[in-house]
């Protein structure tokens, strides 16, 4: 938990650019993955902590402006509590912590909604995402689920969305130190990886990895040698001489910080010719996006500059002709290159994604392509600002249904050569990720050395076994 003092200013700034009403927060609840009180591990609503900082379920506060004053709702733990869990810090200290002075019980803030919306005042709220506090909203205000997220407030939004975005100093600390565990975490499973393995033998030893600092992993980690399958959870397959092993993964700190990075890397000790060939031009792509981070730049641009390296390598390749930019504007590069370049990062590895990539990737002046295969799955696209946490992340995935669905359909064949891509449909995939600040004069790259050149990455795997 930071000083009370941040939270107590983040609270009045947005206080300020509100000016009037109520602001609703609610917490998370405890989640049962098979019967009541056996649930997942509690993850706090990233807002509420952004302006609260307490990570205990059962809890929903309100800002109300006209009155200026902030109460807590939740209750203090019972006789059943500390008999289960122990006596633990009391709610009213917690709320001490963070610069609150009114704590209510859970029970009346039924009635505090209740009788602003009596009084015509306006009450904010922001889009939910989790089925309890879905439920009850529409308790709340007598609202449709269905109804709920175009219920929200769209000031409440853009103003939350405005101070979370721009990252203070405390917070690019915090998440430096999640992008430096989560570099542990990938130097381990570099030197840990070797032939006849299963992948769910190294996902296990990271997890334990992030588990032993304090916090957790940021989300579900990503570690396959099917790295053409974008989002893989699966850790059944044995790790073979001759593939390789795609780690997406991060560490999240007892603060919600976290650390998104992916390097991929040979399960033998050494890439082969066709796979150094590849890896090297998506670590070009991410160095030459890279390059282009600035403030004031969209981000779009940086997402275009590495689809044109990607591009161009393709070209190089022969699997692919005609000019790379026009390639790019048609979209033929998506073929090997089907998502984003990147993301904000902060208290979620996709910062904000539950208020709407149209408030947190995209403003007025840039709105989202939403049928370009590649654009469309690009979560941020706008003006980078100093303070802004982000990813780039290309990569170069040969996904075999995808290659023989664009074939059948003879999708740009004057920029596609078919018959060489048919020969690396048993080529899997490669993604190289680092996490980056914007500064008032460029950036700075999070986090300590993490090797990256195929040179580095052959060193510590050959001495791994």
């Amino acid at each position: 938990m930071f000083d009370k003092n941040i939270y107590a200013a983040r609270r009045k700034a947005l206080a300020q650019e509100l000016k009037s009403g109520l602001l609703l927060f609610l917490g998370n609840e405890e989640s049962p993955f098979n019967y009541t009180d056996n649930t997942y591990s509690f993850r706090q609503d990233s807002t509420f902590l952004y302006f609260f900082g307490i990570a205990q379920a059962g809890l929903a506060a309100i800002i109300d402006i006209d009155e200026n004053r902030t109460i807590i709702f939740g209750n203090e733990m019972s006789i059943d509590d500390l008999v289960w869990m122990g006596r633990q810090q009391t709610l009213q200290d917690k709320a001490y912590n963070i610069g609150v002075e009114h704590v209510f019980p859970a029970n009346q803030l039924a009635d505090y909604i209740k009788n602003a919306l009596h009084k015509n005042r306006a009450v904010h709220f922001l889009p939910p995402y989790r089925a309890e506090n879905k439920i009850k909203l529409a308790d709340l205000f007598n609202i449709g689920v269905a109804n709920l997220k175009q219920a929200a407030s769209i000031p409440f939004i853009k103003a939350v969305a405005a101070q979370r975005s721009v990252k203070s100093v405390e917070e690019i600390i915090e998440i430096e130190k999640a992008v430096n565990h989560t570099i542990d975490m990938h130097l381990l499973a570099m030197r840990s990886a070797k032939p006849g393995m299963i992948e769910e033998e190294i996902a296990a030893i990271i997890h334990g990895e992030a588990l032993k600092t304090g916090g957790n992993i940021a989300y579900p980690i990503i570690l396959s040698v099917h790295g053409e399958i974008l989002h893989n959870h699966y850790h059944g397959n044995t790790m073979m001489e001759g593939q390789m092993v795609l780690n997406d993964s991060g560490m999240e700190t007892a603060f919600g910080y976290c650390g998104d990075l992916t390097r991929t890397f040979p399960v033998g000790k050494k890439f082969d010719n066709r796979q150094r060939e590849v890896y090297e031009i998506v670590q070009q792509a991410l160095q030459n996006a890279e390059a282009v981070l600035a403030p004031g730049k969209n981000f779009i641009d940086v997402h275009f500059e590495a689809c044109r390296t990607l591009a161009q390598g393709m070209k190089d390749l022969g699997l692919m002709k005609g000019d790379v930019n026009e390639v790019v504007a048609a979209g033929a590069h998506a073929l090997f290159f089907q998502c984003g370049t990147g993301h904000m990062m902060g208290l979620d590895v996709h910062d904000m994604e539950d208020l709407g990539e149209e408030y947190i990737g995209y403003d007025e002046t840039l709105k989202k392509e939403k049928t370009l295969f590649g654009l469309k799955s690009l979560r941020l696209g706008k003006a980078l600002e100093p303070g802004y946490v982000l990813t780039v992340e290309p990569g170069i995935y040969m996904i075999p249904d995808l290659i023989d669905l664009w074939k059948s359909e003879k999708r740009f064949e004057s920029f596609i050569n078919y018959d060489a891509v048919e020969k690396f449909k048993d080529f899997s995939g490669i993604r190289l990720e680092n996490n980056y600040s914007i500064t008032t004069d460029g950036y700075q790259l999070l986090g300590k050395p993490l090797a990256i050149d195929a040179d580095e990455v052959e060193a510590i795997r050959g001495q791994a076994y």
